[in-house]
């Protein structure tokens, strides 16, 4: 199961039980252990309990995460595979990962950003450190729909045993492209507001009278309160000096969404650390630690943000 790692190798598992999971991952790990190969597994607790089972005194040896933290929003992945690599990594120190991003019960939005996540992996890591990161997929569990996706978004693929070149392999410029996948058209009963360059209190005073009728919480209001203040600034710099900003209440989430008449072209710009440069970019790296989901389109008519926040219930 060795392979001498020149660049990084995303791969993903194929498995339809307990049985086959362990029998992909458990070999994966005790091959980087033997190696002397830092791993880190971010893992739902269940499969994490798994894997300790059955590593038995191997698993101390074993960094492990809670994706439903990590994951929690498919944003923030992408910045802790970074540190683990930043801190673990470097010329002649492999290191590995197992993640496990995709889920039975995940929201659409979240499922399409996780999709997404799992493409922008190849852009963020093609020219970094020399890593691999093994990602399973419930091929019982998830649509069928969902592995052929994966199938495409993942340069390799494996079944436990062989571990192949995915022939459905879309090229890393597909993350690119996925700035123009289109999103659901908000629903007909939403409220709308737009804003310029002077307007950025009444936003926020327009936000926070809807985030609190629809019964958000107060943190949960400051913190869409100043995700929206942040992204409309964006729109008011970047975006052409104004845009619109709507909110609606969905089933299990409250969404508000600034659109705008700029466009750009940088997929991983909400997925980057900001520098110390008090000028570099922030707001959306802001937005996706105050908020539950993030989605950002490029769109030939403009940008699009829209900022989640779950129901307390759902």
């Amino acid at each position: 199961m060795s392979h001498p790692l020149k660049s990084f190798r995303h791969e993903a598992l194929m498995y339809a039980s307990d049985a086959e999971f362990l029998a992909g991952t458990v070999p994966f790990i005790r091959d980087g252990l033997a190696a002397g190969e830092p791993i880190l597994v971010v893992e739902r607790p269940e499969k994490t309990d798994l894997l300790r089972a059955e590593l038995g005194v191997d698993a101390d040896a074993v960094q492990f995460a809670d994706m439903l933290e990590v994951g929690a929003n498919p944003a923030r992945i992408i910045p802790a595979w970074h540190d683990f690599v930043a801190r673990n990594g470097g010329p002649g120190r492999p290191v590995r990962g197992i993640g496990e991003p995709i889920w039975p019960g995940r929201r659409a939005a979240e499922l399409t950003e996780c999709q997404r996540h799992e493409s922008l992996l190849n852009v963020a890591f093609a020219p970094g450190s020399a890593w691999w990161l093994l990602c399973p997929y419930d091929t019982v569990a998830l649509a069928p729909v969902v592995i052929d996706e994966a199938r495409r978004s993942h340069p390799f693929i494996s079944d436990g045993s062989a571990h192949l070149e995915s022939e459905d392999y879309r090229g890393h410029g597909a993350p690119a492209a996925l700035l123009d996948a289109p999103l659901p058209a908000p629903p007909r009963q939403h409220h709308e507001l737009a804003f310029g360059s002077g307007g950025l209190v009444g936003l926020r005073e327009f936000v926070a009278g809807h985030a609190r009728r629809a019964g958000l919480g107060a943190d949960r209001i400051d913190n869409l309160i100043l995700a929206a203040s942040e992204v409309a600034a964006n729109s008011v710099r970047h975006g052409g000096g104004r845009g619109v900003l709507r909110l609606w209440q969905e089933r299990d989430a409250f969404v508000c969404e600034v659109r705008d008449r700029g466009n750009f072209d940088r997929p991983l710009v909400d997925r980057v650390r900001p520098g110390d440069d008090p000028g570099a970019p922030r707001g959306l790296w802001l937005a996706n630690h105050l908020c539950d989901l993030v989605q950002i389109r490029s769109l030939p008519s403009g940008t699009v943000v829209r900022l989640h926040l779950r129901n307390q219930a759902a």
